[in-house]
């Protein structure tokens, strides 16, 4: 069987059986895997990394790693492929950190809205900065758990197993880091931020 020739757009075939077909080289199952999981996977590296290439880099290692690996894949495991994917790429993204040290945040480029006033939108882009500063000052693994949980808006017992950790030890992070960013908000005078999530 192969899926050479398929339409990329095909939901018939799962994840799993894609993955077998990826460790016999078949680079039509890679495609149609990797067009159903990257777009998630690359906004994962991008909430951890603050930086595009970087993050874009980390995924195509990730899909190196997904097509060397194929064959170890277990069908039907404990964890579904995206789970895996993704717990691939935070492991990637915190690697690179490590090797890097912090770097200073880069300005995202602004996406085109017309409906708000121009006053409106710098007003939006400070904030998304400042609290973009303040999550870059997490501790990495708070950081990680608030990306994906508000973020990528995964549950705690998604970001577990992705994590490795339990979800009372997600909820854990998730309950520190909001605790740190509103001290860091409240100190630059932005008062309220996640008031109601305690």
């Amino acid at each position: 069987m192969t899926v050479t020739g398929m339409a990329l757009a095909e939901p018939m075939v799962d994840d799993d059986t894609l993955l077998a077909l990826i460790a016999d080289g078949d680079r039509g199952a890679f495609a149609l895997l990797a067009t159903r999981h990257s777009a998630r996977a690359l906004s994962v590296a991008q909430r951890v990394l603050n930086n595009a290439a970087e993050a874009d880099e980390v995924v195509q290692e990730a899909w190196v790693k997904v097509w060397t690996k194929a064959g170890q894949w277990q069908a039907g495991g404990s964890a579904r492929f995206s789970t895996w994917l993704h717990r691939v790429v935070v492991n990637l993204c915190i690697d690179r950190r490590r090797k890097q040290g912090f770097e200073a945040l880069e300005d995202a480029p602004e996406v085109p809205d017309p409906a708000p006033a121009a006053g409106t939108l710098i007003a939006r882009r400070q904030m998304s900065e400042t609290i973009a500063a303040a999550l870059a000052e997490l501790p990495e693994r708070q950081r990680v758990a608030v990306s994906l949980c508000y973020y990528e808006e995964m549950s705690a017992a998604e970001a577990g197993r992705m994590l490795n950790l339990s979800v009372p030890a997600v909820e854990s992070l998730l309950a520190r880091a909001r605790r740190a960013l509103r001290g860091r908000l409240t100190a630059l005078g932005i008062t309220g931020v996640g008031e109601d999530e305690e």
